[in-house]
Protein backbone atom coordinates (compact mmCIF):
# COMPACT_ATOMS: atom_id res chain seq x y z
CA UNK A 1 0.00 0.00 0.00
CA UNK A 2 1.35 4.04 -0.97
CA UNK A 3 1.05 6.37 2.00
CA UNK A 4 -2.48 7.58 1.30
CA UNK A 5 -3.55 3.83 1.10
CA UNK A 6 -2.11 3.13 4.61
CA UNK A 7 -4.08 6.42 5.80
CA UNK A 8 -7.59 5.33 4.35
CA UNK A 9 -7.02 2.07 5.89
CA UNK A 10 -6.17 3.69 9.37
CA UNK A 11 -8.94 5.64 8.99
CA UNK A 12 -11.49 2.91 8.72
CA UNK A 13 -9.89 1.26 11.52
CA UNK A 14 -10.67 4.44 13.19
CA UNK A 15 -14.18 4.40 13.11
CA UNK A 16 -14.63 0.94 13.61
CA UNK A 17 -13.10 1.06 17.22
CA UNK A 18 -14.87 4.44 17.99
CA UNK A 19 -18.38 2.79 17.15
CA UNK A 20 -17.26 -0.02 19.50
CA UNK A 21 -15.80 1.54 22.30
CA UNK A 22 -18.85 4.52 22.31
CA UNK A 23 -21.31 1.68 21.56
CA UNK A 24 -22.51 4.05 18.51
CA UNK A 25 -22.66 3.91 14.38
CA UNK A 26 -20.00 5.94 12.50
CA UNK A 27 -19.66 6.42 8.95
CA UNK A 28 -17.18 7.01 6.50
CA UNK A 29 -16.96 9.73 3.40
CA UNK A 30 -18.34 8.11 0.23
CA UNK A 31 -15.63 5.09 -0.87
CA UNK A 32 -14.11 4.14 -4.14
CA UNK A 33 -13.90 1.19 -5.59
CA UNK A 34 -10.15 0.85 -4.46
CA UNK A 35 -11.18 2.34 -1.20
CA UNK A 36 -13.55 -0.46 -0.40
CA UNK A 37 -11.19 -2.85 -1.43
CA UNK A 38 -8.81 -1.54 1.29
CA UNK A 39 -11.72 -1.89 3.55
CA UNK A 40 -12.51 -5.43 2.35
CA UNK A 41 -8.85 -6.55 2.87
CA UNK A 42 -8.37 -5.53 6.65
CA UNK A 43 -7.96 -7.88 9.07
CA UNK A 44 -11.26 -8.84 10.74
CA UNK A 45 -9.82 -8.83 14.24
CA UNK A 46 -8.62 -5.11 13.11
CA UNK A 47 -12.31 -3.96 12.97
CA UNK A 48 -13.91 -4.56 16.38
CA UNK A 49 -17.29 -3.35 15.16
CA UNK A 50 -19.36 -4.82 12.05
CA UNK A 51 -19.77 -2.79 8.76
CA UNK A 52 -22.21 -2.35 6.20
CA UNK A 53 -22.02 -0.21 3.04
CA UNK A 54 -24.78 1.60 0.82
CA UNK A 55 -24.72 4.44 -1.63
CA UNK A 56 -28.55 5.39 -1.99
CA UNK A 57 -29.19 2.56 -4.19
CA UNK A 58 -28.57 -1.05 -4.66
CA UNK A 59 -26.11 -1.44 -7.55
CA UNK A 60 -24.51 2.18 -6.32
CA UNK A 61 -20.69 1.80 -7.20
CA UNK A 62 -19.35 4.83 -4.87
CA UNK A 63 -20.76 3.88 -1.18
CA UNK A 64 -20.55 5.31 2.68
CA UNK A 65 -19.63 2.46 5.38
CA UNK A 66 -21.87 2.50 8.81
CA UNK A 67 -19.83 0.87 11.13
CA UNK A 68 -22.09 -1.29 13.89
CA UNK A 69 -21.23 -1.57 17.93
CA UNK A 70 -24.29 -4.40 17.53
CA UNK A 71 -25.94 -4.86 14.04
CA UNK A 72 -28.97 -6.46 15.76
CA UNK A 73 -30.07 -3.60 17.52
CA UNK A 74 -29.20 -0.42 16.70
CA UNK A 75 -31.45 1.95 13.91
CA UNK A 76 -29.83 4.27 11.70
CA UNK A 77 -29.67 6.42 8.35
CA UNK A 78 -27.01 7.31 6.78
CA UNK A 79 -25.81 10.82 6.73
CA UNK A 80 -26.73 11.54 2.68
CA UNK A 81 -29.00 13.31 0.75
CA UNK A 82 -30.13 12.79 -2.55
CA UNK A 83 -30.33 15.88 -5.38
CA UNK A 84 -32.28 16.49 -8.35
CA UNK A 85 -29.94 18.70 -10.94
CA UNK A 86 -32.44 20.19 -13.53
CA UNK A 87 -31.99 22.33 -16.26
CA UNK A 88 -34.13 25.51 -15.69
CA UNK A 89 -35.89 25.77 -19.45
CA UNK A 90 -35.17 22.29 -20.71
CA UNK A 91 -35.97 23.78 -24.17
CA UNK A 92 -32.57 25.80 -24.18
CA UNK A 93 -30.59 22.84 -22.23
CA UNK A 94 -27.34 21.48 -23.23
CA UNK A 95 -26.62 18.32 -23.39
CA UNK A 96 -24.81 17.55 -20.23
CA UNK A 97 -22.58 14.24 -19.82
CA UNK A 98 -21.13 12.71 -16.20
CA UNK A 99 -17.55 15.34 -16.51
CA UNK A 100 -19.83 18.15 -16.89
CA UNK A 101 -22.09 18.07 -14.15
CA UNK A 102 -18.77 16.42 -11.82
CA UNK A 103 -16.70 19.47 -12.88
CA UNK A 104 -19.47 21.56 -11.77
CA UNK A 105 -19.57 20.16 -8.32
CA UNK A 106 -15.43 20.02 -8.09
CA UNK A 107 -15.50 23.81 -9.24
CA UNK A 108 -17.53 24.86 -6.43
CA UNK A 109 -15.33 23.44 -4.16
CA UNK A 110 -16.44 19.84 -3.11
CA UNK A 111 -14.41 17.10 -3.01
CA UNK A 112 -15.04 14.31 -4.64
CA UNK A 113 -15.47 12.21 -1.11
CA UNK A 114 -18.34 13.97 -0.27
CA UNK A 115 -20.33 13.15 -3.27
CA UNK A 116 -21.56 9.15 -4.55
CA UNK A 117 -22.37 7.93 -7.77
CA UNK A 118 -24.49 11.03 -10.22
CA UNK A 119 -27.00 8.93 -12.50
CA UNK A 120 -27.99 11.02 -15.95
CA UNK A 121 -31.80 10.06 -17.18
CA UNK A 122 -33.78 12.27 -19.12
CA UNK A 123 -32.16 15.20 -18.98
CA UNK A 124 -31.26 15.19 -15.12
CA UNK A 125 -28.88 13.93 -12.71
CA UNK A 126 -29.46 12.44 -9.38
CA UNK A 127 -26.96 12.75 -7.29
CA UNK A 128 -25.96 11.82 -3.97
CA UNK A 129 -24.09 13.56 -1.10
CA UNK A 130 -22.95 13.91 2.05
CA UNK A 131 -25.48 15.91 4.18
CA UNK A 132 -23.36 18.36 5.32
CA UNK A 133 -22.82 19.63 1.65
CA UNK A 134 -26.65 18.95 0.46
CA UNK A 135 -27.81 22.83 1.17
CA UNK A 136 -24.52 24.12 0.20
CA UNK A 137 -25.11 22.72 -3.22
CA UNK A 138 -28.68 23.73 -3.78
CA UNK A 139 -27.81 27.42 -3.15
CA UNK A 140 -24.88 27.75 -4.93
CA UNK A 141 -25.11 25.29 -7.98
CA UNK A 142 -26.62 27.23 -10.77
CA UNK A 143 -25.29 26.74 -13.90
CA UNK A 144 -23.53 24.03 -15.64
CA UNK A 145 -21.25 25.16 -18.39
CA UNK A 146 -23.79 27.18 -20.63
CA UNK A 147 -27.51 25.64 -18.92
CA UNK A 148 -29.39 27.21 -15.75
CA UNK A 149 -29.76 24.66 -13.48
CA UNK A 150 -31.58 23.93 -10.03
CA UNK A 151 -31.01 21.45 -7.64
CA UNK A 152 -33.31 20.33 -5.35
CA UNK A 153 -33.79 17.82 -2.43
CA UNK A 154 -35.55 14.19 -2.97
CA UNK A 155 -36.64 12.08 -0.45
CA UNK A 156 -34.40 9.17 0.33
CA UNK A 157 -36.91 6.85 1.65
CA UNK A 158 -39.35 7.63 -1.85
CA UNK A 159 -36.20 7.21 -4.00
CA UNK A 160 -36.14 4.35 -5.99
CA UNK A 161 -33.76 3.42 -8.93
CA UNK A 162 -32.67 0.29 -10.93
CA UNK A 163 -30.11 0.68 -13.54
CA UNK A 164 -31.32 -0.22 -17.28
CA UNK A 165 -29.40 -3.50 -18.32
CA UNK A 166 -29.20 -5.79 -21.00
CA UNK A 167 -29.20 -9.40 -20.92
CA UNK A 168 -26.06 -11.34 -22.71
CA UNK A 169 -25.76 -15.06 -22.88
CA UNK A 170 -22.71 -17.52 -23.84
CA UNK A 171 -21.08 -20.84 -23.34
CA UNK A 172 -17.85 -20.59 -21.50
CA UNK A 173 -15.05 -23.53 -20.51
CA UNK A 174 -15.41 -22.82 -16.86
CA UNK A 175 -17.24 -20.01 -14.48
CA UNK A 176 -13.54 -17.98 -14.47
CA UNK A 177 -13.60 -14.15 -14.04
CA UNK A 178 -11.75 -13.88 -17.25
CA UNK A 179 -14.18 -16.54 -19.03
CA UNK A 180 -17.10 -14.54 -17.83
CA UNK A 181 -15.78 -10.78 -18.41
CA UNK A 182 -15.48 -12.44 -22.33
CA UNK A 183 -19.13 -12.80 -22.81
CA UNK A 184 -19.57 -9.34 -21.64
CA UNK A 185 -16.53 -7.37 -23.48
CA UNK A 186 -15.72 -8.47 -26.85
CA UNK A 187 -11.68 -8.20 -25.86
CA UNK A 188 -8.37 -10.98 -26.67
CA UNK A 189 -7.51 -12.55 -23.80
CA UNK A 190 -4.78 -11.24 -23.37
CA UNK A 191 -6.14 -7.53 -23.16
CA UNK A 192 -8.55 -8.75 -20.37
CA UNK A 193 -5.97 -10.59 -18.68
CA UNK A 194 -3.86 -7.29 -18.89
CA UNK A 195 -7.19 -5.58 -16.90
CA UNK A 196 -7.61 -8.21 -14.26
CA UNK A 197 -3.42 -8.55 -13.86
CA UNK A 198 -3.83 -4.63 -13.72
CA UNK A 199 -6.08 -3.74 -10.88
CA UNK A 200 -8.87 -2.47 -13.02
CA UNK A 201 -11.70 -5.47 -11.90
CA UNK A 202 -13.53 -5.66 -8.52
CA UNK A 203 -15.98 -8.62 -7.48
CA UNK A 204 -18.47 -7.33 -4.93
CA UNK A 205 -16.26 -4.36 -3.86
CA UNK A 206 -13.51 -6.03 -3.89
CA UNK A 207 -10.37 -6.28 -6.41
CA UNK A 208 -9.27 -9.40 -7.70
CA UNK A 209 -6.21 -10.03 -9.70
CA UNK A 210 -6.62 -13.33 -11.22
CA UNK A 211 -7.97 -14.32 -13.80
CA UNK A 212 -8.34 -17.96 -12.53
CA UNK A 213 -11.12 -16.29 -9.94
CA UNK A 214 -14.05 -18.56 -9.30
CA UNK A 215 -17.87 -16.54 -9.80
CA UNK A 216 -20.56 -17.31 -7.68
CA UNK A 217 -24.13 -16.69 -8.47
CA UNK A 218 -24.90 -12.95 -8.56
CA UNK A 219 -21.78 -11.48 -7.64
CA UNK A 220 -21.68 -8.06 -8.97
CA UNK A 221 -18.18 -6.63 -11.39
CA UNK A 222 -16.97 -3.68 -11.81
CA UNK A 223 -14.52 -2.48 -14.80
CA UNK A 224 -12.78 0.56 -13.93
CA UNK A 225 -13.68 2.68 -17.26
CA UNK A 226 -15.69 -0.03 -19.32
CA UNK A 227 -18.76 -0.30 -16.28
CA UNK A 228 -20.24 -3.09 -14.76
CA UNK A 229 -21.97 -6.65 -15.27
CA UNK A 230 -23.53 -8.74 -12.75
CA UNK A 231 -22.89 -12.82 -13.32
CA UNK A 232 -26.35 -14.43 -13.44
CA UNK A 233 -25.33 -18.09 -12.96
CA UNK A 234 -25.33 -21.02 -15.30
CA UNK A 235 -28.56 -21.77 -17.54
CA UNK A 236 -27.52 -25.07 -19.23
CA UNK A 237 -24.09 -27.52 -19.64
CA UNK A 238 -23.44 -28.66 -23.14
CA UNK A 239 -23.22 -32.44 -24.12
CA UNK A 240 -19.32 -31.32 -24.50
CA UNK A 241 -19.14 -30.32 -20.45
CA UNK A 242 -19.23 -26.40 -21.17
CA UNK A 243 -21.61 -24.16 -19.25
CA UNK A 244 -24.33 -21.79 -20.82
CA UNK A 245 -24.26 -18.94 -18.45
CA UNK A 246 -26.37 -15.29 -18.10
CA UNK A 247 -24.90 -12.18 -17.44
CA UNK A 248 -26.73 -8.64 -17.10
CA UNK A 249 -24.41 -5.93 -18.56
CA UNK A 250 -25.68 -2.19 -16.78
CA UNK A 251 -25.76 0.94 -18.70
Amino acid sequence: MNKEELMIQKRLIELSNIAFRRDIVTFSDFLNLNEQNILHSIPKNMLPAGYRTYGGYEYAERQMVAFLPDALYYEYDYPMSALRISPLNSRFAEDLSHRDYLGALMNLGIERCKTGDLILADGECILFVSDSIASYIEESLTRIRHTSVIATSIEMSAFQYEPRRKELKGTVASVRLDTVLAVAYPLSRSKLTGLIEGGKVFVNGKLITSNGYRLKEGDLISVRGMGRIQYNGVLSETKKGRYFIQVYQYY
